[in-house]
């Protein structure tokens, strides 16, 4: 207000009636780092930057092509191989199948395989909503031949740790993402594989604002007694920093991402056609239909079929081939569930809230295991008493499914950050608050300023233990917001500029463990 006025009438002065409020940031924006077949839109290029993208059909606009060109092409898009592997004696592996009398393993091309873009559609089809997209790079060539063997791990030499380590760089100018997600991560070697965790967990303890979500080497194929190896293994190679801010899920899930026009002939033997046609029009059991379908593949007529057509054609020619298809579907579909918890985080954020655990929950999309744990099993998982990092466990319940059964981070052994719904929600207060109160930044450390700040963090502490985020039966109970000079801040203090919060705040932990007791008692007369 002016102090004196020189021209008589009327002056209106507004004065500010309500402090500020704290806006609640959003908590499940994910930001996915791998490989695409492009990453460009009207000549710009997004190749090694953080993307943000709103719904699959932006992402397929973006890092997909307009005009794929035929799977043959794996350097074009998407397109994994597999070839059929004589095994030569039974029991034979989980992923393989018995033509005439022979028993086939089906492995993949290791240089082949990528995880991006099923986890983004896994994400989306579980309900996901804004997310960031750092592609790193395109897909490699193939190498033209499987894995070494059935038992072998995959790993992709395409997929290197310099790339996704530049990818992981570029997020720490990038405050929203709340989840860092690195689903081919599993292509690396473990060695690799255990750097990039390590880098991904510092880097989310240094800015306080996500937590990584990791899928486990062995996942997809484990042994159904040795795969406590890849578990020890596993925990091995995350070390020791920022435990808290790491989530792991286990085992990978079989999903339905992929149908059967996604997967034809051109995915298999790396398109040799003439492996094929041994398997399926076999001198011991001759199959003319399926023989000349196969040759108009090798040797195209004046109006050829498309390859859908061929491929329909096939698939009602030969049974063999129809099982085949069926068995490669069932490996390619088999993903790492890091995209797919992405989306089911969202839906529960949405719906409960953050402070809600994303567990007891199903998996769109999700309709088999590689192996299904037992209590028992998932003991080992939950509660380790050397190294305290507990893994979550994805099970199958008759009558109810395949759910998600685990809420804890990688700290396990932490009473303050054991729960992923704990850390969840104390980043999402930290990261609010911190965003409401910049707007003090330069303003008067004085009394005014400190009741201002006070005043807005307590409504909005208030608003979330009414929502249910914070446990006690009043907000008193619930949290404590301290302010001042000879509270939070010294004389000296004041002198430096320095304005101290102190914020408590009772959190909401998740009922794990529900025990229920039972005892006899004689029947009573009367």
């Amino acid at each position: 207000m002016a102090s004196s006025y020189s021209t008589p009438g009327v002056y209106i002065n507004e004065v500010n009636a309500f402090p500020n409020s704290v806006v609640p940031v959003a908590t499940a924006v994910p930001a996915f780092i791998g490989y695409t077949p492009r990453a460009d839109y009207q000549g710009q290029s997004f190749y090694n930057k953080a993307q943000k993208i709103s719904s699959f059909a932006e992402f397929q606009a973006l890092f997909m092509l307009d005009n794929p060109p035929p799977p043959a092409d794996p350097a074009r898009q998407y397109s994994p191989q597999y070839y059929l592997v004589p095994q030569p004696s039974e029991p034979a592996p989980a992923d393989a199948l018995t033509l005439n009398g022979q028993c086939y393993a089906v492995l993949p091309d290791p240089n082949t395989l990528y995880y991006l873009y099923n986890s983004v559609q896994l994400f989306y089809q579980n309900g996901g909503g804004d997310a960031y997209i750092v592609a790193v790079g395109t897909y490699g060539p193939a190498s033209h031949k499987p894995l070494a063997a059935p038992a072998a791990a995959v790993v992709n030499p395409n997929v290197q740790l310099t790339d996704l380590q530049r990818g992981l760089a570029l997020l720490r100018n990038e405050p929203e993402p709340t989840l860092y997600i690195c689903p081919e991560a599993t292509l690396l070697s473990v060695a690799d594989n255990g750097t990039l965790m390590q880098g991904m967990l510092l880097q989310a303890q240094q800015m306080g604002t996500a937590v990584c979500v990791f899928d486990v080497i062995g996942g997809a194929n484990p042994d159904p007694v040795l795969y406590t190896q890849d578990i020890q293994t596993f925990r091995d190679n995350t070390g020791s920093n920022g435990l808290s801010y790491g989530v792991a899920y286990y085992p990978f899930i079989g999903t339905t991402i992929m149908q059967q026009a996604d997967i034809d002939f051109t995915n298999l033997f790396g398109g040799d056609v003439s492996r094929l046609a041994a398997l399926l029009n076999p001198p011991s059991a001759p199959n003319p239909a399926a023989a000349k379908l196969l040759e108009m593949i090798q040797n195209p007529p004046a109006n050829p079929m498309s390859n859908s057509q061929l491929q329909a054609a096939l698939l009602s020619a030969s049974a063999v081939y129809s099982q085949i298809v069926t068995q490669v579907l069932a490996c390619a579909n088999l993903l790492p569930p890091s995209g797919a918890m992405a989306g089911v985080y969202t839906v529960n954020d949405n719906n409960n809230g953050v402070w809600q655990a994303p567990a007891n929950v199903g998996i769109v999309g999700a309709i088999d295991l590689p192996i299904c744990l037992t209590d028992d099993q998932q003991a080992n998982l939950n509660i380790d008493a050397v190294s305290g990092e507990s893994i979550n466990a994805i099970r199958f319940f008759n009558g109810q499914g395949i759910l998600v059964w685990g809420a804890r981070t990688l700290d396990g052994n932490s009473q303050d950050w054991r729960y992923i719904s704990v850390r969840r929600t104390v980043i999402f207060l930290e990261q609010s608050i911190k965003q409401a109160v910049r707007s003090y930044v330069f303003q008067p450390n004085d009394a005014n300023t400190w009741a201002a700040v006070k005043s807005m963090i307590t409504s909005f502490l208030t608003q979330v233990w009414q929502e249910g985020g914070l446990q006690g039966a009043s907000p008193a109970d619930a949290f404590q917001v301290d302010v001042g000079l000879g509270s939070t801040m010294t004389a000296d203090d004041l002198l430096n500029g320095y304005l101290n919060v102190s914020v408590k705040v009772a959190v909401v932990h998740p009922t794990e463990f529900l025990v229920i007791s039972f005892q006899q008692q004689q029947a009573k007369s009367g």
